[in-house]
């Protein structure tokens, strides 16, 4: 995965010397300076021989005003014009020439030729000072039209934060009474007590309780989902309807919310083979504006015509300014982005929110993923005479304490639903191609699959015949070098699955179903949700194995897991999905995380995809078709026939460009991003 980042376009090159933290900042800025600079550029205009003779009174500015614009002028281009020529100088050390130095060019082009004027150096006709006024002031408003369209792309983001709770109420040692703390103050361990209607301070899991949590500024859902005692709950979502007792695990930048704002930051940070295209175009344009400038400058005075060359060569500086071009794909990648948040749908690498239109084939994983992955324990066979139900899941449930996966809790679950006492297991780790291992009581254990069986020269037992199998997912036990029993976890289908599967298949994709879980099981999820191919029984080597044989032949895949053992082929495919947040390693392998559990966000993403990638492309064509068109009409090609375009009139249609651009952008935030096609 793509994790490095970019630097932006060319127009937000300086702009760190406003002073401001983020789009908003720069937005409050050039809001502040826009309406500074227009009070200034009034009596600039006002106090400006030249702008009266545009109505032929050429006596209409006193002598005793002479002062006024040269003297406004000059604030206006030091002050108003201070982020353009900073912005230069960063372009110019950072040897990435770009609009702000063709900005810079121009102001300072008419800003000299202005004060050469002035001073008498020149003839009153290079005196441009109102054009100058106009050029600051429209350039302003330009930008601060840009800043305000980026700083909304945060909104959905900063509205997540907004809704984080202050304090909390953390129950004391005697486990009944609550002290009011700052959340701030939380730290893992603590317990804290959730009201009706109260939101959940820190990330955490339920101890007592049931409610019914309404997770939707994580998910995207609007249903509340339960949660009971064993289940995790998130900060910022609302027990809407009864009191929890929740064990905070983790608090500030370790929270979901933190890790989602992360997330989509880091997106909109990193760098898209669209945006390199845009980039190298950028940079095309500078060094053609840059020509066409110094070409038109030489033609106009060898014409003897030195005023027309000192008008033309600004508009040319101005109207070829590649900035809706730099804008162009920032901006709809972070909007797309910041849609995509409030539906659950974070992009941690946009590179692939920009493959995922060219999926050919999705791979799914079973459990977790397809299924609910809320499985339960419904059978225990002891193998031992030696042994009971109790004894077999006592150890399996010491052995999958520490994990995560649903199978792991659930396990658990019925440890504590049955009264069981769990002894403690050392050195329990996970062994992903087999399951979980550890030392009880000194003795060697392990739990897992199949594939436990086949690494230990066990053989399946009789027990597990074709009709247990057929029901459920079943792990072995393993004692020393006894197996003493097998567990059958069953899950059921999530009710959304069919839906995402047939629409994948109706958008043209190829549909497979990877799971490390037995053939049986695997083909009868798969037979109910119309998937044709099955590979069961896979390792997470096996399961990177398959994709790289995919792409071998030429596929696109896209990989959706929620697991440690689904690390791998997330990491392999083009496209890694992590679904229903999944484990910190699959989270860490994907390049897109699904907050929520429903597979029809896969269908969604790709939408969104051709989306941006439409809008983007669009931005494209009009940015760099407008500069290449504009361009010689703002050299002067049409002036033998009366046809011109004054400076002032260039920047507007600069301006207007980046508006248009910023405006298409747009049309991603007004369409609603549904679950299913």
């Amino acid at each position: 995965m793509d994790r490095h980042g970019h630097e932006g376009h060319a127009g937000m090159a300086g702009m760190d010397h406003a002073g401001h933290g983020g789009h908003a900042g720069h937005a409050a800025h050039f809001r502040r300076l826009f309406w500074i600079m227009l009070a200034l550029a009034i009596p600039t205009i006002a106090a400006s021989s030249g702008f009266w003779m545009l109505f032929g009174a050429e006596h209409a500015v006193p002598d005793s005003l002479a002062w006024v614009s040269p003297l406004l002028g000059t604030v206006m281009y030091l002050w108003g014009g201070s982020p353009f020529l900073l912005g230069a100088k960063d372009e110019i050390v950072a040897r990435r020439p770009g609009m702000m130095l063709l900005v810079a060019l121009a102001i300072t082009v008419a800003f000299l030729s202005s004060l050469a004027s002035s001073i008498g150096l020149v003839g009153h006709e290079l005196s441009f000072w109102w054009e100058l006024a106009l050029l600051v002031v429209i350039m302003l408003l330009g930008h601060w039209v840009e800043m305000a369209a980026l700083a909304k792309t945060g909104d959905a983001l900063e509205s997540i934060a907004s809704l984080l709770p202050d304090t909390a109420d953390r129950i004391g040692p005697d486990g009944r009474t609550t002290t009011t703390v700052p959340v701030a103050d939380l730290t893992p361990g603590d317990d804290v007590l959730v009201r009706p209607g109260g939101r959940i301070p820190a990330d955490g899991r339920v101890m007592d309780g049931r409610a019914e949590v309404d997770e939707s500024l994580i998910t995207g859902e609007s249903v509340p989902v339960t949660r009971r005692a064993g289940d995790r709950v998130v900060a910022g979502s609302i027990s809407t309807d009864g009191a929890l007792r929740v064990r905070v695990e983790a608090t500030g930048e370790a929270t979901t919310v933190a890790g989602i704002r992360a997330l989509v930051q880091e997106a909109q940070s990193s760098t898209t083979p669209t945006q390199r295209l845009a980039d190298r175009a950028a940079a095309w344009l500078f060094w053609f504006a840059l020509g066409a400038a110094v070409l038109t400058a030489v033609v106009w005075l060898a014409l003897g015509r030195p005023d027309d060359a000192t008008i033309r060569t600004i508009t040319v500086l101005v109207i070829a300014c590649p900035h809706a071009l730099g804008l162009a794909i920032p901006l709809v990648v972070a909007i797309a982005s910041g849609q995509a948040a409030r539906h659950g749908i974070l992009i941690a690498d946009r590179v692939a929110l920009e493959r995922m239109r060219q999926v050919t084939t999705v791979v799914f994983d079973k459990t977790g993923t397809l299924t609910a992955g809320s499985p339960r324990v419904d059978r225990i066979v002891p193998l031992d005479a030696e042994w009971s139900a109790p004894r077999v899941l006592a150890v399996a449930a010491a052995l999958e304490h520490d994990s995560e996966h649903p199978i792991a809790r659930a396990v658990r679950a019925e440890a504590t639903a049955t009264g069981v006492s769990v002894p403690d297991a050392t050195d329990a780790r996970s062994e992903a191609s087999t399951g979980m291992t550890g030392f009880i009581a000194g003795v060697d254990a392990a739990i897992g699959g199949p594939r436990m069986l086949d690494d230990a020269g066990i053989a399946v037992p009789a027990e597990a015949d074709g009709a247990l199998l057929a029901g459920g997912t079943v792990l072995y036990v393993r004692y020393g070098d006894e197996l003493v029993g097998l567990l059958r976890v069953v899950d059921t289908i999530r009710p959304e699955s069919a839906e995402a599967v047939q629409t994948l298949r109706d958008d043209g994709v190829h549909v497979v179903m990877a799971s490390g879980d037995t053939a049986a099981v695997s083909d009868t999820v798969a037979a109910e949700l119309g998937i044709t191919e099955v590979h069961a029984g896979l390792r997470p080597t096996d399961k990177s194995a398959m994709i790289a044989e995919l792409q071998s032949r030429g596929e696109v895949v896209a990989m959706v897991g929620d697991g440690v053992n689904d690390a791998p082929a997330l990491a392999r495919a083009d496209v890694g999905l992590a679904i229903g947040a999944g484990t910190d390693v699959a989270i860490d392998s994907a390049q897109i995380v699904l907050s929520g559990d429903d597979p029809r966000a896969i269908a969604a993403v790709r939408e969104l995809s051709r989306r941006s990638y439409r809008i983007m492309t669009e931005n494209l064509w009009w940015a760099a078709g407008y500069n290449l068109a504009a361009v010689p009409l703002a050299a002067g090609v049409l002036a033998p026939i009366g046809i011109s375009m004054p400076m002032s009139l260039g920047a507007v249609l600069m301006s207007a460009s980046t508006v248009i651009v910023a405006l298409n952008a747009q049309r991603i935030r007004r369409s609603a991003l549904t679950r299913s096609a």
